[in-house]
């Protein structure tokens, strides 16, 4: 009895602490620790958010970009900021753990914002200030200031390289997956973690805009680096109580390994009997807390590398474990192809929209809002939508469906898909009414003010939250779920890289129809001056280009096969481990 009871006080997915020893449940991990990882979402969101929300209106006012250009910059950097998460998920998964990848990385992060805090407060960093309506006729930033200025947001983009796709994967890893009411705390671990970063971003959306739009952009910049700086502080102060995943090598190495063993066996015959297939005991996979998974008959090519043909060669032998985590890597590739369109969208958020409000009534008495609020709007209508998925809408489907998350991860991000196409009718019908109204009153050519209050663009702002609420909760859930145990931080920055490359799509589709759309002396739907612009148009190629993704990613979740949670492998390895940490108490017990 005595050695039941310890062995249920260990967590059995194999967690450690800083030092490598097994872990007490009831000391480390659960909701205790995830507290120190919620808690620093919400600082360290509000400072990123501090910076990228208005950035447009920075490049504009006071580096004097043109409408194509500075939008292009912003988009260019956030697309950065969400591609160099592979990288740390590199080198968190293969060398330095997810603690010590994110802790190195809090310090770039740091730097960053501290020189870009200094960019934007010295007269000598930045071009001086100019009046003139149209920013092609002010002086343009020199060399130094641009290198100063942009160098900073890109040493700052290395960092978050390596904090984003490691601390959620934190969070989710003080839950653990053998334990059932652990592992049903799991299931709004994502949720709320979502809720999390989107109320730091509703403070930056706000108080930091109005700051840095009224006040100054010193202060403005200032505070999201001192919520940063709080932010890394809390999250070490959690230290005590954390559970680690021991870096299992690099994810990269062993996908390589399985496709070039394919490649080298690819005329190999493929015995029925998957016994015959090289696996390794599963004590091997015991010593090191992981699962061991039967081998599938989806992407059978694979399979070939776990062909025995004498040679025990790395590159030309592989487990069935290893072959099917690769499999599993590939599976979601057409899914995570499926989410570039609606990235694109979101990137719109913190560029065209926002222009849009630029060029409207911002007045509410003597009060004006400034335009990058309105994204405040996605953060609250998120937040709400977020609650009510979570406390209403699971519930309800749960009678139907008998699925504990309501639906499937993947029927919710289809709703979400919807959802931009309507988004994207919506902005396309109001950015037509706006042009009309700039016309009827004989402003398309001056540039002036449409006498339209900047609450025309709410519903586009609300649902695209409600949109983030369906999607882009159940794309983080859905890459870090289906990635196997040893690519968790992998899975998590499939997610990351969506954004990226829904952003360099952004500049892409924004300079190419912009280019076009001049070409042979025509007018242009994209010019600095926008109610001489044709955003509507630009609006409505996006609808189209929403639908046919929606086509798209119909066909590729009909083949899609959800990763097996429960194996009979993985139930014998459950009891291995249990035996495992009975013997690792019962020492402790001999020791004492």
């Amino acid at each position: 009895m005595a050695g039941e009871a310890a062995q249920e006080e260990y967590t059995q997915d194999g967690t450690v602490d800083l030092r490598g020893n097994p872990v007490l449940r009831s000391k480390r991990g659960g909701w205790t620790a995830c507290w120190f990882v919620v808690v620093y979402e919400v600082f360290e969101r509000m400072a990123y958010y501090g910076i990228s929300s208005n950035l447009v209106i920075y490049l504009t006012t006071k580096l004097h970009q043109g409408t194509v250009k500075s939008s292009n910059n912003v988009t260019n950097w956030v697309g950065t900021i969400w591609i160099t998460p592979i990288l740390g998920a590199y080198v968190a998964d293969a060398h330095l753990g997810r603690y010590w990848t994110f802790v190195v990385s809090s310090v770039i992060y740091i730097s960053g914002m501290l020189i870009l805090t200094l960019a934007v407060s010295l007269p000598s960093l930045k071009p001086p200030r100019c009046l003139e309506s149209d920013v092609e006729n002010c002086r343009k930033a020199s060399t130094l200031q641009l290198a100063v200025f942009y160098g900073a947001l890109y040493t700052l983009a290395v960092g978050t390289g390596g904090t984003k796709p490691n601390i959620s994967t934190i969070g989710a890893d003080q839950f653990d997956e053998f334990d059932q009411k652990e592992k049903a705390h799991k299931l709004s671990f994502f949720n709320w973690w979502m809720f999390s970063i989107f109320f730091g971003t509703l403070f930056a959306n706000t108080v930091l805009v109005y700051i840095q739009d009224n006040v100054g952009w010193t202060l403005g910049y200032g505070l999201p680096t001192l919520g940063l700086a709080i932010s890394i502080i809390i999250f070490l102060s959690g230290t005590p109580f954390y559970r680690h995943k021991v870096p299992s090598g690099s994810p990269f190495t062993r996908m390589a390994r399985v496709i070039v063993a394919a490649l080298r066996k690819w005329k190999v015959h493929i015995p029925n009997d998957p016994k015959e297939l090289y696996e390794l005991e599963l004590e091997e996979y015991a010593k090191k807390g992981k699962f061991r998974i039967d081998s599938t008959p989806t992407l059978r090519f694979l399979t070939k590398a776990s062909v025995k043909i004498g040679s025990t060669s790395p590159w030309m032998l592989c487990s069935v474990t290893q072959v099917e985590e690769t499999k599993q890597m590939i599976r979601m590739i057409p899914i995570l192809i499926a989410t570039f369109i609606p990235s694109t969208m979101i990137a719109q958020i913190h560029t065209l929209f926002i222009k849009q409000g630029t060029t409207l009534d911002r007045a509410i008495g003597s009060f004006k809002i400034p335009p990058a609020s309105l994204t405040g709007f996605v953060t609250i209508s998120m937040l709400v939508s977020v609650v009510l998925y979570d406390r209403y809408f699971v519930r309800l489907m749960q009678r139907w469906t008998k699925n504990p998350r309501g639906v499937t991860l993947l029927q919710r991000m289809g709703i979400g898909l919807v959802i931009h196409i309507i988004i994207m009718v919506i902005a396309s019908v109001t950015e037509k009414y706006r042009l009309s109204v700039a016309k009827d009153h004989g402003l398309v050519e001056n540039k002036g003010q449409v006498p339209l209050t900047i609450f025309i663009l709410l519903p586009q702002f609300l649902l695209m939250g409600i949109a983030d609420a369906f999607l882009e909760v159940a794309k983080l859930e859905f890459f870090y779920d289906q990635a196997p145990e040893s690519m968790k931080s992998l899975g998590t920055s499939y997610a990351m890289t969506t954004l990226g490359v829904g952003n360099f799509l952004s500049s892409f589709l924004l300079s190419t129809v912009a280019n076009i759309t001049k070409a042979h002396g025509h007018h242009g739907w994209i010019l600095n001056n926008l109610n001489a612009s044709h955003l509507d148009y630009y609006y409505a190629f996006f609808v189209i280009l929403n639908f046919l993704n929606f086509i798209f990613f119909l066909i590729v979740i009909k083949f899609y096969v959800y990763k097996v949670e429960i194996s009979d492998s993985i139930k014998v390895l459950t009891k291995e481990l249990q035996g495992r940490k009975v013997r690792v108490s019962n020492q402790e017990e001999s020791r004492s």
